[in-house]
């Protein structure tokens, strides 16, 4: 008997989304359930405040009570974390049924209200996973997206609230690439960094930013009978642009940036099409000198980008001195 293939993989695309959708329904559950619990104990510590240590004793006399029969779900420390739960998000219809409990632990340890608000937006927005969102938060995306942008405007697009209209708004600078596992010690050459990169694609496209997709690596292009070969292709559906990325081991030149320049040209003129924007070029170099980036390129250019990367997670102290170097930078030049 001839069965059609596509009946076979409807029936398994069904399963797995029926068991995708099933796991997804009961980690809301628990979600809330971990949600009311912390409100009950906010309520039970409201009438006994005359009492400082109420809490404390309260939490310690539930876990011993739960533990016991429900498990280690029910210790002091988790216990804790559900009170702490529902005094960070005290409206239960503000709870989204696409983030996970263990996504929600990671969000509470950020104390900044509109920093979590920007993970939780760009979380339900990219559909990241539990790995995706720590990885994030630990490469403080949020600092990094303030270094060339406001909190309104960082935060807005976040949220949908309004479509990026400037590449700026989604190119990080710098750009870390710590899951490449490159030591920065090391010496290597660019088509190093470039075969790293498209081991580690999913990777690298979730730290360019929303809407990125790989086009094309070592894209050869033609010009008058010479041959040129464009480090990187990618495709920005947000934007509605091609981006063209060339990656540099060594500190940017103003050659570098005219290559740059004549690869953007070629694919404005080439490449795009009518209803498309002008295309975006990167320069991904080890080091960078601003001015050099500045004077050779005309004033008020919005399409050649220079962004330093990072082998390794810097600390939130040095993205944040970063940051307020650029807040000071700007208030001078007003």
């Amino acid at each position: 008997m001839l069965i059609n293939q596509s009946f076979i993989t409807d029936i398994k695309s069904i399963i797995s989304n029926s068991r995708e959708n099933a796991i997804r329904a009961i980690d809301h559950q628990r979600t809330l359930m971990y949600w009311h619990i912390g409100k009950r104990i906010f309520e039970e510590e409201q009438e006994g405040k005359d009492r400082a240590d109420y809490g404390s004793q309260l939490i310690k006399y539930l876990s011993g009570q739960l533990q016991p029969e429900f498990g280690s779900g029910f210790s002091v420390r988790q216990i804790n974390l559900y009170r702490q739960f529902y005094r960070t998000f005290p409206i239960v219809h503000t709870l989204y049924a696409q983030l996970s409990w263990s996504q929600y632990k990671l969000l509470l340890v950020i104390e900044n209200q509109e920093q979590r608000e920007f993970y939780i937006a760009e979380t339900v927005k990219n559909n990241w996973t539990v790995r995706q969102l720590q990885r994030q938060v630990d490469s403080n995306l949020y600092e990094r997206l303030l270094m060339s942008n406001d909190k309104e405007s960082v935060l807005a697009v976040a949220k949908k609230e309004k479509l990026p209209s400037d590449a700026k708004e989604i190119i990080k600078d710098p750009m870390l690439l710590e899951f490449l596992g490159m030591k920065r010690e090391a010496s290597y050459y660019e088509k190093d960094l470039e075969s790293a990169i498209i081991t580690h694609l999913q990777d690298f496209l979730l730290e360019l930013g929303n809407g990125f997709s790989f086009v094309s690596r070592q894209k050869r292009i033609h010009i008058e009978g010479d041959e040129f070969y464009v480090d990187l292709v990618c495709y920005n559906r947000l934007l509605q642009c091609f981006v063209v990325i060339e990656i540099k081991t060594h500190k940017l030149t103003h050659q570098d940036i005219g290559q740059l320049q004549m690869y953007v040209n070629y694919y404005d003129r080439i490449e795009k099409l009518p209803h498309e924007n002008d295309t975006i070029g990167i320069l991904l170099c080890a080091s960078k000198n601003d001015a050099v980036v500045k004077f050779t390129l005309p004033v008020g250019q919005k399409q050649i980008f220079a962004s330093k990367y990072e082998l390794y997670l810097p600390t939130e102290k040095q993205l944040l001195d970063e940051v307020n170097k650029e807040i000071v930078s700007f208030e001078e030049k007003g």
